[in-house]
């Protein structure tokens, strides 16, 4: 299955549950673990451990082959791993304090002035 169908069936099921402030950020050329990161917020615990279900049942339902999951349990931040795109589905507290945008931010930064 090709990341692009892999990135709407994610996309899908998060907007399917109302993810919060849903972010796709493209790290192909700055990592070798993943081609897409989508990273989103949910209101509870429940809310994100509702969402990673709906990630991971979607996923299998369009029969992705690789599909791990880590941090359901505790829910305050689950990472659906589907090897070209992992999600990370965080309570608002958790995603201000590790801020995994501002990581690859300037990376993208830098790669976008080389390109210009």
């Amino acid at each position: 299955m090709n990341t692009e169908t892999i990135l709407q069936i994610v996309t899908d099921a998060l907007h399917e549950l109302k993810a919060i402030d849903l972010s796709m950020i493209d790290v192909r050329e700055m990592t070798t673990v993943t081609d897409f990161m989508i990273i989103c917020t949910g209101r509870s615990t429940r809310h994100v451990k509702s969402l990673a279900n709906e990630v991971i049942q979607t996923a299998k339902a369009a029969e992705v082959s690789y599909i791990r999951a880590e941090g359901e349990k505790n829910g305050d931040w689950v990472i659906v791993d589907l090897a070209d795109v992992v999600v990370h589905i965080m309570l608002p507290a958790v995603r201000e304090f590790y801020r995994l945008e501002d990581l690859w931010h300037p990376v993208e930064t830098a790669r976008n002035r080389q390109n210009q």
